[in-house]
């Protein structure tokens, strides 16, 4: 049919959304996605940190001293990932390891007080380079892009 007949578009695909192009949503989420992604790298580049190594950061800070294989579990890393996020941290001095006196076989990691003001520092630019990402958001918005991203994680 010709533009501006009687006639309606056919309908939109599955999951194509509304984007306001042919993207789809998974294309449109993906693409979001990067832009969040390479807003952290850029935030994170003065302190020479990568995004696993902040995960890493922040689940000590938020639980303490914790085995190797709890800190492999809680950033859903194979234990040999975990170990080399520790090994980076401990080079620069962000982390501490020493034996679990519960059980010799085990290394307990914990943040010295070097990470835990480096993560604050990047507390404080990271999460200001977040909210200008969301910024052409209402808080209405934020709040409904929060459900529906706790929805989809769980």
């Amino acid at each position: 049919m010709t533009r501006g007949s009687d006639t309606t578009d056919p309908p939109a695909p599955a999951g194509a959304g509304d984007t306001g192009s042919d993207e789809t949503l998974s294309e449109a989420f993906r693409a979001v996605a990067r832009r969040l992604r390479e807003t952290s790298q850029e935030a994170l580049a003065p302190w020479d940190i990568t995004p696993s190594q902040l995960r890493a950061l922040r689940v000590l800070a938020r639980h303490g001293v914790m085995r190797l294989s709890a800190l492999s579990d809680h950033l859903r890393i194979a234990a040999r990932s975990a170990t080399e996020v520790a090994d980076a941290l401990e080079a620069r001095g962000l982390v501490e390891r020493r034996p679990d006196p519960d059980d010799r076989r085990a290394t307990l990691v914990e943040l010295t007080g070097h990470g835990t003001s480096v993560l604050d520092a990047i507390r404080a630019v990271s999460g200001t380079a977040a909210e200008r990402a969301f910024d052409r958001l209402t808080q209405a918005d934020r709040a409904h892009l929060a459900r529906i991203l706790r929805k989809l994680r769980d």
